[in-house]
């Protein structure tokens, strides 16, 4: 049996990104019979579809590449401290090709829905090439931001330039010297995008309808020598980052933010804007996230560095949020934004003032006077987290859909099981420890996760796992009660769901998306739930006798 006519797998995994790519290694690894569908037309995920000018990590590149192989750590050599696009598609690719993967991957595969069969415990798949695949276990890794969202103005088919999302950026060089750029947004996607071409552009004019904090990325090459150290220290690194509420090398000052002075408070201020990564962020007092004056006198802090670096005062209040405060959202990184501002062929338009009424042939309308431009860039955000499942059919126990279900926010167990959707599992799921820490250290604990779960019920001959409604009742609870003690509650963010060009996730109400407890903790959680047996899973026998799912044995299986 070919794998363009085979029609069954013991698991599926849809998407073929960081997440998806460790969990088809774990999976070989095991000699399981899976398969991993991915829409783009290679992997890479995030890595593969933002190619915009500017992209790059935000982590410590070193930090971000998987732990789990001692040969690809000693082998990939980071070349920048915060690595860009292209060199992180050729790490993900270098980890795949090194161990095999590819072999496992069908791309151009867009799952379109994905319904439980109740009668014979399998999920029944719908693909855009018009197979139907069927499969014991379906693992989501979708990836937390890879629904982009246009904005709804009028006219934008209308454009007779070149106009695209960032996600969608031309895999081909795009010519922009010269021409009049027009950026929609300024999130950090643009933030990125607006400090890399700025000098490189004939106009560039950003329309910014609410501004962001943000803070130098401070990036710079990594030497061989300094490589060397860090593959000698990478147990170390691991274990720093294990203990770390967001699994970054920063870790947060333990001094209380009123114990020290105002002096000692700006001596650190300054030393970590100065530093590489988001240290400004996440080894401040802890104080910032939680108490509102510690909150707005460290924003004073960062607005009055924002006012040092721009020379036009008038702009420089334009790019300084007064509607939260700095680090409530996730703060982006930046290498020379702000500094693009003093630049005679950068303009700043704010059109909560002058808003945009419509995209027109040549360019953009304001409400204050016509635009022209040869590029449009929209860099308008995602439909974040819960998007990427709701662009796919999805139904449980009972034809329930878990868009309906979701529709007012996400409810999960451990952010990894749905109840009513059995088999389904989300390893960097809504409500899981993965998107507010650094990705791949939450995929890692995801992954090892849900592949432990699956080899219990292997070893054991169970053929269906279901959260309760009672524990998943409990895990939702306790997110949106971590959610009360964090400044981020008030956010417009992809944290509590805010999304103006995705109806209903406008301002208003706030959905419960991500685990503030901090990684040592999720993880904890989540062991323990694991050493309990499983508690909080109803775990139900094969009726036959239990087979282990190995590709070997596929054929018997199929059908």
């Amino acid at each position: 049996m070919t794998e363009e006519t085979k029609s069954h797998y013991e698991v599926i995994v849809v998407g073929a990104g960081v997440a998806g790519i460790y969990q088809i290694k774990r999976l070989a690894d095991l000699g399981v019979d899976a398969l991993v569908l991915d829409g783009a037309s290679d992997l890479g995920g995030t890595w593969y579809w933002n190619r915009y000018p500017g992209a790059r990590f935000d982590s410590e590149s070193y930090t971000y590449g998987y732990s789990f192989s001692r040969e690809v750590l000693d082998e990939w050599h980071w070349k920048e401290r915060f690595s860009s696009q292209p060199e992180n598609l050729r790490y993900l690719n270098f980890v795949a090709d090194k161990f095999g993967l590819r072999k496992y991957m069908q791309f151009n595969c867009k799952v379109e829905a994905a319904h439980f069969d109740e009668a014979r415990d399998l999920w029944r798949l719908r693909i855009s090439d018009g197979r139907e695949l069927t499969c014991r276990f379906v693992i989501m890794a979708v990836g937390l931001l890879s629904a982009p969202t246009l904005p709804r103005i009028e006219g934008m088919d209308r454009f007779k330039g070149r106009s695209f999302h960032t996600f969608y950026w031309p895999h081909q060089p795009v010519e922009m010297a010269g021409k009049k750029v027009a950026i929609i947004g300024t999130g950090a996607t643009a933030i990125q995008i607006i400090g890399e071409i700025a000098d490189k552009v004939g106009e560039l004019t950003v329309f910014q309808r609410r501004p962001n904090w943000s803070a130098p990325l401070n990036n710079s090459p990594i030497s061989d020598a300094e490589m060397t150290d860090i593959r000698s220290r990478y147990d170390e690194i691991w274990a720093t980052c294990a203990r770390t509420p967001g699994g970054f090398e920063h870790e947060p000052d333990r001094r209380g933010f009123y114990e020290v002075t105002r002096e000692e408070r700006l001596k650190l201020w300054d030393r970590l804007y100065d530093e590489p990564g988001f240290g400004i962020w996440l080894s401040n007092f802890r104080e910032i996230f939680t108490d509102e004056a510690a909150n707005a006198e460290f924003s004073a802090y960062i607005a009055d560095r924002i006012r040092r670096r721009v020379r036009d005062p008038v702009v420089a209040e334009k790019l300084i949020p007064r509607d939260h405060g700095f680090g409530v959202q996730r703060v982006p990184l930046e290498t020379n934004y702000f500094e693009a501002y003093n630049r005679s062929n950068v303009h700043l338009v704010d059109i909560s003032e002058t808003p945009i009424e419509r995209i027109t042939e040549t360019g953009l309308r304001t409400s204050a006077r016509d635009y022209d431009f040869d590029i449009i860039v929209y860099s308008t955000g995602f439909d974040a987290i819960t998007g990427a499942f709701d662009h796919i059919d999805i139904s449980g126990v009972g034809g329930e859909k878990l868009f309906d279900k979701w529709k007012d926010g996400p409810s999960t167990f451990l952010g990894m099981l749905v109840h009513g959707f059995p088999n389904l599992l989300m390893p960097t799921g809504p409500q899981s420890g993965s998107a507010s820490t650094n990705f791949p250290r939450g995929i890692e604990t995801g992954v090892n996760w849900c592949t432990a779960l699956l080899q219990h019920m292997w070893d054991r001959g169970y053929a269906r796992a279901d959260a309760t409604a009672a524990a998943e009742a409990r895990w939702t609870a306790h997110v949106t009660k971590m959610y009360s003690i964090m400044l981020m509650r008030k956010a417009k963010s992809w944290f509590t769901g805010y999304n103006s060009n995705v109806p209903g996730h406008e301002q208003g109400k706030v959905r419960y998306f991500v685990y503030n407890g901090g990684a040592p903790k999720y993880v904890a959680a989540i062991s323990e739930v694991a050493a309990m047996g499983y508690e909080g899973i109803v775990l139900t026998p094969e009726i036959r006798p239990s087979v282990r799912p190995l590709a070997a044995s596929v054929d018997a299986k199929a059908g």
